[in-house]
């Protein structure tokens, strides 16, 4: 029996529901913050570092205040400069990019693998130069991307690699670890919707360096190693108690809710697999994928009319990202030009991202193939 002659109404995401499941934890949590009111560096930041340091198998985790914090220092605690270049990606969050200008370095935007949305590592061979101090590969929608070929490339050249694992908890490599552990820092982000949210903004870094890490922890904190001493100029981005307390409990279900994103990206699969027009993305099996987000394409220029289509079946859509970072005005000064990263252009003009939350059920997934499939069919 079809679904979608009963109206539903599908957020992107349900936050709320999430919430249900952990609010008895959530609440006495913020009762025992409260009655001590240690706010900032107290025992849910240290124990939360420790937590999610031994999760993703990294020596150290630092916690920031969000996911551009995370890679913002890390770049900086990389000692990366104005004149210095770092190569990355145009199809991408804008804080990647921001982050590399927030240092005074140049991005170096290189295009994407159109089968996985992740960076073309050939193309990144060709724009090394004796400038190039980072690469910066962004693991998009909690897709894990292959690291072997870059880690080598990256290793004969002497240039650092920078996870952005800001959606990507939990995600595998190819080379067996999981995301934000193969190169010299990894980058996280703990915003509200992402796989592990916090109640606001919240950040990490993973790193199995020492130094790197006491560095950082170091511009975490205004740049002072003792209170009120100041060696260095540093940031106001430490991660507080409050939402350290709640990734504490959301971590313990992380792989749980993690497999259910998984089921749900298959069934998304199966249901949508041979859909006219549409193009479902690749999942590889195993644990290698977390789906932050579940994108499909949608070819022909029919991506916005599918999407008021949902809207009208009650179905929440977003567009992971419309406009690619060297087509944004802000990045204008850098000289790209329409045109130029080809493969990232086409997939931002079909992306469209369907409802993915653990708590979504499978009827709801029926119902939202249903609807696209009844578009199609149109």
């Amino acid at each position: 029996m079809t679904l979608t002659h009963t109206k539903m109404q599908i957020p992107l995401v349900d936050l709320r529901a999430g919430y249900e499941v952990i609010k008895d934890e959530v609440r006495a949590a913020l009762d025992e913050i409260f009655e001590g009111m240690q706010l900032t560096i107290g025992p849910n930041v240290r124990a939360f570092d420790q937590e999610w340091a031994a999760y993703c198998g990294s020596k150290h985790a630092i916690g920031v205040g969000s996911g551009t914090d995370a890679l913002q220092l890390a770049i900086r605690a990389l000692g990366i400069a104005p004149g210095d270049e770092v190569i990355t990606v145009s199809f991408t969050f804008f804080a990647t990019a921001e982050a590399i200008f927030y240092s005074g370095a140049r991005p170096i935007l290189v295009d994407i693998d159109e089968r996985t949305f992740n960076m073309d590592v050939a193309q990144v061979a060709d724009r090394i130069t004796p400038r190039t101090k980072a690469i910066i590969p962004v693991h998009l929608y909690g897709r894990a991307m292959d690291l072997k070929q870059l880690l080598s490339l990256a290793a004969d050249q002497n240039v650092a690699v920078i996870e952005d694992a800001c959606q990507a908890h939990g995600a595998v490599l190819d080379t067996g670890k999981k995301a934000g552990t193969a190169g010299r820092a990894g980058a996280f982000s703990f915003y509200c919707s992402k796989n592990l949210g916090a109640y606001g903004e919240a950040g990490s870094i993973t790193t199995d360096d020492d130094e790197l890490a006491d560095s950082m922890r170091q511009l975490r904190e205004h740049g002072q190693v003792t209170r009120y001493y100041h060696p260095i100029v540093g940031y106001n981005a430490r991660l507080d108690e409050i939402q350290a307390a709640v990734l504490r409990i959301k971590l313990k279900r992380l792989d749980r809710n993690n497999q259910r994103r998984r089921e749900l990206a298959r069934m998304y699969n199966e249901l949508l697999a041979g859909v006219p027009g549409v193009t479902t993305p690749e999942d590889p099996g195993g644990d290698r994928h977390v789906w932050y987000v579940y994108a499909i394409r949608m070819a022909g220029g029919k991506r916005d009319a599918l999407r008021e289509a949902l809207t009208e079946r009650g179905i929440g859509t977003q567009i992971h990202y419309p406009i690619p970072v060297h087509l944004q005005d802000a990045a204008q000064f850098l000289g790209y030009r329409e045109g130029e990263l080809p493969v990232t252009e086409r997939v931002a003009n079909e992306v469209l991202s369907l409802p993915m939350y653990p708590e979504l059920t499978d009827d709801q997934v029926t119902y939202v193939a249903d609807a696209v499939k009844a578009f199609a069919r149109r």
